[in-house]
C-alpha cells in the first residue's frame, strides 16, 4: 500500500493497487459515498458491486476515446470531490497523472488490474495490452479489487461489498458460459478476427479465434501504419480468406476501408470495446460484451 500525497510528482506510475491507511475516509456532508471510475464500463461494473450505498460516476463520458482524450479542468474537480478512484490500470488512463497532481487532495486508487499478468508486446511503447476487460474472466479480478477497494473506504459496507461482488461474479461466469456457446456456432476455419488496432488479444486468447491483423499495428488507435505494414496486411487477410474487419465505433475506417476493397471483406464499424452507450445497445458492460459477441458471431457464422 502506498499514500498519494498533494505534493505528487509527474513521474508518478500506478502500478499496483494503491490505498490510504486502513480507516475509512470520510464523506462529504451528505453522507454520500463518491466513487470515480476512469471509464464507462469500469463505472458500471463498480456500481454493481457498490449497490445503493455509493455513488458511482465515469470522468471518461460516454463514447470519448482514450487515447485520444482531453483532460478538462472539470475532471479535476470531479477527482477532487471523489472518495475512492478506480483505474483500469496498465498505462490505459494516460492522461491520469497531471489530474492527479492538480486535484490537491489525498487519493484512494484502485488499479482494476492489480494481480493480473498482461499480455506482452515490445513495439507498443507501454509494452503491455491494458485491455483486460474483454476477458470476463480477467473481470473477476476487477470485482475482487474494486470490492476490497470500496471496504477499505467504507468498512461498515463490508458485507453487502461481498454479497454484491459474489452476485456479480456468478453474472460474468454466465456471461463466459453465454460467449463460448455462441463462438462454438462458428465453424473454427473462420474464427479469424481482423481489427482496427490490437485491442481483442485476451478476447481472441479465451475463445479460441486467431488475430489475424491489424490495420494498425499498435496498441493505440493513434498510431499510423506504414506503406510496407498495409501491403502485408492486405496480403494476410487475402490469404487467410477472412471474412469482415471489426472496428470500434470510435475508429476512423479509411485504412480499414482500403483493404476491404482491396479483399471484398465486410467492415463491422459498430462494435463498443471502450465505453458504453446511452441505452441500447450497449448500457453495461455485461450489455456491451454481448453486443459486441453478437455482431462477431453474426459476421463470421
Amino acid at each position: 500500500m502506498k499514500r498519494i500525497f498533494n505534493s505528487i510528482i509527474a513521474t508518478l506510475t500506478l502500478t499496483a493497487l494503491f490505498l490510504t491507511s486502513c480507516g475509512s475516509v470520510p464523506k462529504d456532508n451528505d453522507n454520500t459515498l463518491r466513487v470515480l471510475a476512469s471509464t464507462t464500463f469500469l463505472a458500471d461494473i463498480t456500481q454493481n458491486i457498490a449497490g445503493e450505498r455509493a455513488q458511482v460516476e465515469s470522468l471518461l463520458p460516454i463514447g470519448a476515446d482514450p487515447h485520444s482524450y482531453q483532460a478538462a479542468p472539470a475532471d479535476v474537480a470531479k477527482i477532487s470531490k471523489s472518495d475512492l478512484l478506480i483505474l483500469n490500470g496498465l498505462e490505459y488512463e494516460h492522461f491520469i497523472e497531471t489530474l492527479l497532481q492538480n486535484a490537491g487532495k489525498e487519493k484512494m486508487i484502485v488499479e482494476a488490474t492489480a494481480g493480473l499478468n498482461p499480455r506482452k508486446d515490445a513495439g507498443n511503447e507501454h509494452g503491455v495490452d491494458p485491455r483486460m476487460w474483454l476477458d470476463p474472466n480477467l473481470v473477476v479480478t476487477y470485482v475482487e479489487n474494486i470490492r476490497d477497494g470500496l471496504i477499505q473506504v467504507d468498512p461498515e459496507g463490508a458485507e453487502l461489498y461481498k454479497s454484491n461482488a459474489d452476485a456479480y461474479i456468478s453474472q460474468l461466469k454466465g456471461l463466459d458460459s453465454w460467449i463460448v456457446e455462441q463462438v462454438n456456432t462458428i465453424p473454427a476455419e473462420r474464427r479469424l478476427l481482423v481489427t482496427n488496432h490490437e485491442a481483442v488479444g485476451y478476447f481472441a486468447e479465451r475463445y479460441g479465434f486467431e488475430v489475424a491483423g491489424s490495420v494498425i499495428p499498435s496498441f493505440s488507435s493513434n498510431a499510423a501504419p506504414s506503406a510496407q505494414e498495409m501491403a502485408s496486411l492486405i496480403d494476410e487477410v487475402k490469404k487467410l480468406n477472412a471474412p469482415a474487419i471489426f472496428l470500434d465505433t470510435a475508429d476512423n475506417n479509411t485504412l480499414a476501408q482500403q483493404i476491404a476493397d482491396e479483399n471484398s471483406v465486410r467492415i463491422i464499424h459498430d462494435l463498443h470495446l471502450e465505453s458504453l452507450t446511452e441505452g441500447a445497445p450497449a448500457a453495461t458492460y455485461i450489455d456491451m460484451m454481448k453486443y459486441n459477441v453478437s455482431r462477431i458471431v453474426e459476421a463470421l457464422k
